[in-house]
């Protein structure tokens, strides 16, 4: 990163600060969802607090799990969509002299500080009212990592150049839709409506809402104090309306001298376990509540905590965006989200985009989580596990046997992914196959058998994960079809993770045929299932055959699919799918002279009357993916056992080919090709690493950011640090090393967690790696680096010379 940032961007004045100066209406979205603050219980968006939903600011916050269903009117057609909820304000707060208007914004001058070491944002304004009375203005916020159902807001507020009466108005809104993406509007957007809000007898405020397509019910209750509360120095009012409850007091100000206001508010839901009700709780929990000094002093001990389990040490300039993906990692998915029975929005918490769906892009999570926080990892799929019996019925109403997950998934597992979707360049409603993507089940098998391989938790494998890699080795098996021709199998009408292309120009069905990417993961899942029979006890594996009618006939099955599914390839390289070569080659050169950003080019050729169907071109890593997910040596053992004499030169001559053919209009690509071009080309990886690294906080999407960061970027691109340019793989019982730093990266220590070590740490530099392990009780680790083998116990510590 340029250490002066070009007009516009952000500033990070150290590693663990993030600052915005001044105010800019074209950048205030990007801004609230990068200085969102949250637990994993709940995030809000750092809106102002005297701020509305008005297309320029946007108050938000979201509650893990909380989603609503409702039907809308699209291109003449019913379509219903689940949302995940934007729930009750509890943000508002504004003041003025006596006799003055509220403070509605923008401030005369203002500086937003993040601080990401304690989760704490703050804000400095200076306010100058109509009569010209200047006013500073101190804020601070943070949603409590030590209590995730309660949010705090402390005002301080200094008169400069008057005295007299301020008014300051503490209130909670109900009266709150999702209208924070532009293209949605138009469909439903009111999820909740308002049942109750008052204040109760000891002067709390209390807010009520329901949804309207669900059973959710979310309550608020908010203690609003001034420091100086006196009852002859400060009076109190309320105010109430229909989805609206409001505490109005009133204090002496004198010049040059501050005063403060706190506003703490407790959250619950009808999804939370061991309360009466919503509301009685959180009455209970904002009177009880401590001070901001207190809550500030617990919520910063769990945030050292948290940053302790996420030390990563690495020597190369602008650190900072390495602090601030993981900041937003922990506040969307933490300790707190646990118990909830919740997925990872591929946009956290922190908007509306994807209408907060769970995608594949907790592939990119879960391989940073599994060596941090394993019990983050198995919470997401335990998630998964739940809704097994919808990923059956998806199967059964394929006319397949087995386990079907749905590419986008939220409540209760049921496929939510769009019918159709607008192109905002030609104004058009399309048809939207992106269901097609079935290779989201083979990313749930990855994710369990990778969760397995670094906690050796065998028992999560038989009460959870062998089931569902079961059933998703018996889909593959029920999908392939035998081509007597070519004696091989076929998995046909599928999407791969390009998204571009979801039909052949020649057919009129979509879904392509043999897509590389679905095909030889699903070899690998249908060979990992029998892994995880045999790794089984005995008598529980025994009991799973029972349970899931798995024969000998059947388990003969997969043996045979797994090893003779059909990989196609076309001049040396790794076909995205059967027929690929067949497709036109693009006018590269013209349509980026006509067009300077062609991440979007699917909307471009569809406005033009095209489709991206007839090209070869990629929105991300498709085929690469393979090289993601595995190391060289796994990738060609995969396709030789499926038959093909894959070389070494295979890899180098993939990526090129595919490279120039990719516009990554996904923040997905960076990450991917970053991590498969430290093989052949260490500078353009480091190239593609940073790219990953800042595309939320410099918004290379132009926009989308502020509708939702991009979580799996953001993990995908610390995971860099971690996994790949250390060359950490776990497999085979074993941390396998084979370090691949390029030049901008000198060294790299970071310390881990593995099979219940809560204190390895692996350093990195250009001739060696060292392991070391805490004391403690649990079993020696076996290390592998580059061919030579050793065994570390506890307390030890092994160099390796590279």
């Amino acid at each position: 990163m340029a250490p002066d940032p070009p007009a516009g961007y952000p500033d990070m004045p150290d590693p663990w600060t993030l600052r915005y100066q001044g105010f800019d209406p074209g950048e205030e979205g990007l801004r609230e969802a990068l200085c969102a603050v949250g637990n994993g219980y709940l995030v809000s968006r750092g809106a102002a607090p005297e701020s509305v939903a008005d297309g320029v600011h946007y108050p938000g916050t979201y509650l893990a799990g909380c989603y609503d269903r409702a039907g809308s009117t699209v291109a003449g057609r019913t379509v219903s969509n689940e949302d995940l909820v934007n729930g009750p304000n509890w943000l508002p707060l504004t003041f003025r002299p006596v006799g003055g208007t509220w403070f509605t914004g923008p401030p005369a001058e203002q500086t937003l500080e993040l601080d990401l070491r304690r989760g704490v944002l703050t804000r400095r304004a200076l306010v100058v009212d109509a009569l010209g009375r200047r006013t500073a203005l101190v804020q601070r916020r943070l949603a409590s990592q030590a209590q995730p159902h309660l949010l705090t807001l402390e005002s301080t507020f200094t008169p400069e150049n008057w005295s007299g009466p301020l008014e300051v108005r503490s209130g909670l809104d109900g009266d709150v839709a999702n209208t924070g993406v532009r293209r949605y509007r138009g469909l439903t957007e009111r999820h909740l409506t308002p049942v109750g809000q008052g204040v109760d007898d000891v002067g709390l405020l209390w807010l009520e809402s329901e949804a309207i397509g669900s059973p959710l019910r979310i309550a608020l209750c908010a203690r609003t104090s001034a420091d100086r509360m006196r009852a002859d120095r400060v009076r109190v009012t309320t105010e109430c309306r229909a989805g609206w409850a409001a505490h109005l007091l009133t204090l002496d100000a004198v010049r040059g001298e501050p005063v403060t206001v706190t506003k703490t508010v407790a959250v619950h839901t009808s999804r939370d376990r061991a309360i009466e009700t919503p509301l009685r709780a959180s009455r209970q929990l904002a009177a009880e509540a401590g001070t901001f000094a207190q809550l500030l002093a617990q919520h910063s001990l769990r945030w050292a905590e948290l940053w302790r389990r996420c030390r990563i040490e690495a020597d190369f300039d602008g650190v900072g965006p390495l602090h601030l993906n993981l900041f937003h990692l922990l506040q969307t998915h933490s300790e707190h989200s646990v118990d909830l029975d919740v997925g990872i929005p591929a946009r956290g918490l922190h908007g509306e985009a994807y209408r907060g769906h769970v995608f594949w892009d907790e592939l990119f999570v879960l391989r940073l989580l599994n060596l941090r926080f394993p019990e983050l990892a198995r919470a997401v799929l335990r998630y998964r596990h739940r809704r097994l019996d919808a990923a059956r019925r998806e199967a059964h109403s394929l006319g397949l046997r087995g386990a079907a997950y749905p590419w986008q998934s939220a409540a209760d597992g049921r496929e939510e992914s769009q019918q159709l979707h607008l192109n905002p360049l030609s104004g058009r409603w399309l048809p939207d196959h992106s269901h097609l993507q079935r290779h989201v089940g083979s990313a749930v098998a990855y994710n369990i058998w990778q969760y397995y391989q670094s906690t050796g938790d065998r028992d999560f494998l038989a009460t959870a994960g062998a089931e569902m890699l079961l059933e998703i080795a018996r889909f593959w098996s029920s999908a392939a079809v035998h081509d007597p021709a070519r004696g091989h199998w076929s998995i046909r009408g599928v999407l791969g993770p390009d998204e571009y292309h979801d039909a052949y120009p020649w057919a009129d069905r979509p879904g392509l045929d043999d897509n590389a990417y679905t095909n030889v993961l699903a070899s690998w899942v249908l060979a990992r299932a029998q892994d995880a029979l045999d790794v089984l006890p005995g008598h529980r594996r025994d009991e799973l055959r029972e349970r899931l009618a798995l024969d000998d006939r059947e388990l003969d099955r997969w043996q045979d699919v797994g090893r003779h599914l059909h990989v196609p390839f076309h001049q040396g390289v790794l076909s995205q799918f059967d027929g690929y070569e067949r497709l036109a080659e693009l006018d590269w050169e013209g349509y980026r002279r006509r067009y300077p950003d062609l991440r979007r080019l699917d909307r471009i050729l569809e406005a033009e009357g095209d489709t991206v169907n007839r090209y070869q071109v990629s929105k991300q890593a498709d085929a690469l993916m393979l090289w993601f997910l595995f190391s060289a040596r796994e990738v060609r053992d995969l396709l030789r056992r499926l038959g093909h004499p894959a070389g070494h030169e295979l890899l180098r001559r993939t990526t090129h080919y595919y490279l120039r053919r990719t516009v990554h209009g996904s923040t997905l690509s960076s990450v991917v090709h970053a991590w498969v071009l430290t093989r052949s080309d260490r500078r353009a990886s480091w190239h593609h690493f940073r790219d990953a690294l800042v595309a939320d906080l410099r918004d290379s999407q132009h926009g989308t950011t502020a509708e939702g960061v991009h979580l799996g970027a953001m993990a995908g691109a610390v995971d860099l640090l971690q996994r790949c340019y250390t060359g950490l793989e776990v497999r085979e019982d074993a941390l396998w090393l084979d370090p691949r730093l390029p030049s901008a990266l000198g060294r790299l220590e970071l310390d881990l967690r593995y099979r219940g070590h809560w204190g390895l740490t692996i350093a990195v530099d250009r001739r060696t790696v060292t392991v070391s392990l805490r004391e403690d009780r649990q079993e020696p680790v076996r290390i592998r680096v580059r061919g030579a083998e050793a065994t570390v116990r506890p307390g030890g510590t092994r160099r390796f010379h590279l």
